[in-house]
């Protein structure tokens, strides 16, 4: 290669991959600003009444994106260096998913609707925007979330329980002349009902049943608390642990004074 395309290319790689030049930045907002209108496109097309009107203009405006999209990959495998690293990458098969559809569809039309997996695309925003600053922040709530395991476990198997009995109540109380022709109809029915959601297609008829159903809406309004409270709390003892955090005196990185005693990096004995 010669020294005027390796330059050629370097370009192209600041541009379609860096932020930091105004052309870069013009790269990120119109692809941003392609990304959107590819995905309004999507589901404008999904509406049968736009998609009868404009049929051939969706059309036109799809293959369209598929192009540019096209482009933008080609232009993406053929910047980087490590190209079986971006192929094999998140955001490579991502824009490989977007535009492969559109032309395995020539061979095999019923693959058409995988057309909505370029609506994955949108993840590329988190790249572009910066997002990943917020991953950090994010990992509090994995954090919580995995402390809350036990607690949410036996908060689940307790309702599946509740679920358990009193649809097998209902079933005996109500019968089949009310709508409740089995024990899963019947836990169906005291899952819509506990979860406060009420669908209203199954609906007990006689005083017991109603007087069950009302008992089991009053559960249910507690129950909705309950995770939510467990999670809040793990949260914010994560939050609250994370604050705590120092820097290991040999390699800097960050560890909770309260929970461990060595570096998990170099295995420095840690200050308590």
């Amino acid at each position: 290669m010669s020294l005027i395309d390796q330059k050629i290319k370097d370009k192209l790689y600041k541009i379609i991959f860096g932020t930091d030049t105004p052309a870069g930045k013009a790269f990120d907002v119109m692809l941003i600003i392609t990304i959107l209108s590819n995905s309004m496109i999507i589901i404008a097309e999904s509406v049968e009444v736009i998609r009868n009107t404009y049929g051939m203009w969706l059309v036109v405006l799809g293959w369209f994106f598929v192009i540019i999209f096209t482009i933008e990959y080609i232009l993406r495998l053929f910047v980087v260096k490590r190209k079986g690293a971006y192929l094999l990458s998140f955001f490579g098969i991502i824009d490989l998913l977007a535009i492969l559809p559109a032309f395995l569809g020539f061979f095999m039309p019923q693959i058409r609707f995988l057309v909505i997996v370029r609506s994955l695309r949108l993840l590329r925003l988190f790249s572009i925007l910066k997002m990943g600053r917020y991953m950090e922040e994010s990992s509090h709530l994995l954090r919580a979330l995995k402390a809350s395991r036990p607690k949410i476990t036996v908060f689940l198997f307790t309702i599946l329980f509740i679920i358990v009995v009193v649809g097998s109540m209902m079933y005996v109380i109500e019968g089949p002349q009310n709508g409740f022709d089995s024990i899963p109809i019947s836990m169906y029915w005291a899952i819509v009902t506990i979860s406060t959601v009420g669908y209203g297609d199954i609906s007990p008829q006689t005083p017991i049943g109603k007087l069950i159903s009302s008992l089991l809406m009053i559960i249910g309004y507690g129950i909705l608390a309950v995770p939510t409270g467990i999670i809040s709390h793990e949260l914010a003892h994560t939050s609250k642990n994370q604050g705590k955090k120092k820097n290991c005196p040999n390699c800097y990185s960050k560890f909770y004074t309260k929970e461990e005693r060595f570096c998990s990096k170099c295995g420095t004995l840690l200050d308590s």
